[in-house]
């Protein structure tokens, strides 16, 4: 008998050249070609550095490539979606920002992407010694199955005596010393400080009020999940910021898919939710935090007595109750695209932003360059959009919010006057969104990769990502609000006597009617200040309207915040249930401490109907 034919091998197929026209990076200024790889195992990455998914993956790649680095060179081709992204210098920064340490070939007419018939980001491709392509994988979580064709390539080559093993072409750039290096998030601090997700060299930046000023670092700088103090612990990559209830801050650390806290004053790091590992369909969605696993949480705000959780990874909003210790999805189904509706059933993706206020929670979807938010419906969330239609539709235009174009927003703002203000990263703009108007309008321009804004007394500070700042502008005037019961302006500093001051809000009820008093004091004061250091002793909430407060030594200006109420009733003896109105004020006061400066600060609450 016959022995039984062998199977029909497959055609092999010749690997088509690499050609990008923005070259090479990572090379040392060498443009190579497959001829200079011959005799190595080649795994192409296309790649875009918008996409999480390709973030991933490079994530994934990264103890491959350190296993066999005498056997296996990875190239990046790196293939934009964004016009952003086809900018030579936006990628050379994204190279350095995600620590990619093998070739890149920037390719921003996907020349490259083309010849090897590629449909999606990301997408594998694996080329053996000989130059022949062997295997191709679009997706994620291939890191196992590419482990076991190295092994297998790295036998077969051995034996046949094609694999050359050496150093590969890779070489490092030479780093800058900035303070910050590619920030992602900031967070305004009690203390009037700002802290600073330092993104690339995995640590957290506490910087003084003037925003440039290092007070302290927080992580050791090294890749890592670990906890303690802050000179040891380490994060990866970490993004969003936001204060708690107790004081302390929660810390989205994205590629440690975690959600860490940092408390201030003791400079401890812990971890609140998360395995370490990425999570996956099938996996937990509700339970114990530090039993389910995240994917990519890329900023944090509290909203609803709860933390929500932008998880970029997944296209969807979870939650963290510090109470229970546990988290939970709270919308979106995993599905990216741009669905509104109830919370469960909408539709996101890449949440990159949360700001909060009282009754919305605004998001930046980045991949859909879109405005969106989430506010109560019933017993249940809703998920509303304001601006933006897609995954394919972006630009920089202004006008009715239907017809408003941004291109992929990682940051969002919540102004005094009910207004957004968006960091349209894509587009190195400041753009602002006004529900009242239903207008999209541009703030500012020339701000290299915005990814975040935090106010700060009438100013806007900008986390520059790409220019390695943070940036104050003055907000513009019709972002600031101007109504009957909570009044902010802007004006020349008061000039203040050192010492005791003497804070009198005269208030007079409007003719007709008179305080009520039916139910305990019918005025309120709160005072505070920047920076907190401004006051010795007065700053609090009280129920009389004047207030004798200490400036402290040594802090020659700041900025007295004063908000005052009054509730006043129809002085009508016949009448059983008289009309109430409730009076309210708040002022931002600058002041200069001059040893000829007044002693009193008199401020009038108007008697305005709210």
């Amino acid at each position: 008998m016959n022995a039984a034919s062998p199977a029909p091998r497959r055609a092999r197929v010749r690997a088509p050249e690499l050609i990008g026209k923005g070259g090479w990076l990572n090379t040392g200024g060498t443009q190579l070609t497959l001829a200079d790889l011959r005799g190595r195992i080649v795994i192409l990455d296309f790649w875009t550095f918008c996409c999480v998914n390709c973030l991933h993956v490079l994530d994934e790649l990264r103890e491959l490539e350190e296993k066999h680095r005498d056997t296996v060179v990875i190239v990046g081709v790196h293939s934009p979606k964004f016009v952003h992204e086809a900018e030579h210098q936006a990628v050379v920064d994204a190279v350095e920002r995600y620590e990619v340490h093998h070739p890149v070939l920037d390719d921003p007419e996907l020349a490259t992407w083309k010849q090897y018939a590629v449909r999606a980001w990301p997408t594998l491709v694996v080329i053996d010694p000989e130059g022949y392509v062997v295997a191709q994988h679009a997706g994620e979580g291939h890191a196992h199955a590419l482990a076991a064709l190295v092994e297998e390539l790295e036998a077969e080559h051995t034996a046949k005596g094609t694999l050359r093993r050496g150093d590969g072409p890779y070489v490092a750039p030479e780093p800058e010393a900035t303070e910050l290096r590619f920030p992602g998030k900031a967070l305004l601090l009690p203390t009037g400080t700002f802290l600073v997700s330092d993104t690339t060299r995995h640590a957290l930046v506490e910087l003084a009020a003037d925003g440039e000023t290092v007070l302290r670092r927080i992580g050791s700088g090294e890749r890592g999940l670990l906890d303690g103090p802050a000179e040891h612990a380490r994060f990866s990559e970490p993004q969003g910021l936001a204060l708690l209830p107790d004081g302390t801050v929660a810390v989205a650390d994205t590629v440690n898919h975690a959600l860490r806290s940092f408390d201030p004053a003791t400079g401890e790091v812990g971890t609140l939710a998360g395995t370490g590992r990425q999570w996956w369909q099938g996996s937990p969605t509700a339970g114990p935090a530090r039993e389910v696993a995240l994917s990519s949480p890329w900023d944090v705000a509290w909203f609803a007595d709860r933390l929500w959780i932008a998880m970029a990874g997944v296209h969807q909003l979870w939650t963290y109750d510090p109470e229970a210790g546990t988290v939970a999805v709270a919308a979106g189904t995993t599905n990216e695209g741009l669905v509104d509706g109830p919370a469960e059933e909408a539709w996101f993706a890449q949440p990159s932003g949360l700001a909060a206020t009282a009754d919305r929670l605004w998001i930046a979807d980045s991949e859909t360059s879109a405005v969106r938010w989430v506010e109560r419906d019933g017993t249940g969330f809703a998920v509303r959009t304001a601006v933006g239609t897609g995954l394919f539709d972006f630009g920089h235009r202004d006008g009715p919010a239907e017809q408003a174009l941004l291109q992929h927003p990682l940051g969002v703002t919540a102004l005094p006057d009910g207004s957004v203000a968006v960091s349209d990263t894509y587009n190195h703009a400041l753009r602002r969104f006004d529900p009242a108007t239903g207008e999209v309008s541009t703030l500012a321009t020339d701000l290299r990769e915005p990814s975040d804004a935090v106010l700060v007394e009438g100013d806007i500070v900008v986390v520059e990502s790409a220019r390695h700042r943070l940036t104050r502008l003055r907000l513009p005037e019709e972002a600031v609000r101007v109504e009957a019961v909570a009044h902010r302006t802007q004006r020349a500093a008061t000039e203040i006597a050192p010492g005791t001051l003497r804070l009198d809000v005269v208030f007079q009820a409007p003719t007709g009617q008179k305080l009520d008093t039916r139910y305990g004091p019918s005025t309120r004061l709160l005072v505070s200040s920047t920076p907190p250091e401004l006051l010795a002793d007065g700053a609090g909430t009280g129920t009389e309207l004047s207030r004798d407060l200490l400036l402290a030594e040594g802090v020659t200006e700041g900025v007295l915040h004063v908000s005052a109420m009054a509730a006043s009733c129809d002085d009508d003896p016949d009448n059983p249930y008289p009309a109430c109105h409730v009076h309210q004020q708040d002022w931002g006061v600058p002041i200069r401490v001059t040893e000829t400066g007044a002693s009193r600060l008199p401020l009038v609450l108007a008697g305005l109907d709210a």
